[in-house]
């Protein structure tokens, strides 16, 4: 039995009525994938054609100026968001504080393989403090001349945190 998306959502305690409430987008899952780069664990990590050539030039325009950015996470399917929530609840989370942080399922710009969360040595992973690197600096010059954009800056409509290390490839600027 396939069980449907917002069975999936109400049995991690997620109403779609809030979603709506918050403005959130359900997102389809991207199809053909390839790799953006491996990660120095090995992780592959994935998007679209489009936002992978895009991450690699930028990459490379952001080396020739000096600065070191990767991929901490592309693509990411339903199924794995769902096990990131539960975990989250599974720990004692309560899923309003967990939907400050973290997307729904369905609902994650990381399904479309156009989103990354990113990262450059010397910087906590996934921390607000990223804002403070020269790196953040220089995607705020230059990620959207790649086609990228920060979706969610601080005070953000869809009630999530500030996540600086968060960008979306949304096409050529």
């Amino acid at each position: 039995m396939i069980i449907g998306i917002d069975d999936q959502l109400a049995a991690l305690g997620i109403s779609v009525e809030s979603l709506r409430a918050r403005g959130l987008k359900r997102y389809a899952v991207a199809g053909e994938l390839q790799v953006a780069e491996v990660g120095s664990d090995g992780r592959e990590h994935r998007l679209v054609a489009p936002a992978a050539k895009a991450w690699i030039d930028l990459k490379r325009q952001a080396a020739r100026d000096g600065e070191v950015v990767f991929i901490v996470s592309a693509f990411r399917a339903v199924e794995r968001q769902i096990e990131i929530i539960q975990r989250k609840l599974d720990s004692g989370e309560s899923i309003d504080s967990i939907l400050t942080v973290c997307a729904p399922p369905g609902y994650s710009e990381h399904h479309t393989g156009r989103a990354v969360d990113l990262g450059t040595p010397g910087s906590a992973l996934l921390d607000s403090d990223f804002e403070q690197t020269s790196a953040f600096a220089w995607l705020q010059r230059n990620a959207a001349s790649f086609g990228f954009s920060l979706s969610y800056p601080a005070g953000n409509s869809y009630g999530y945190a500030y996540e600086p290390w968060h960008w979306c490839h949304r096409g050529a600027a």
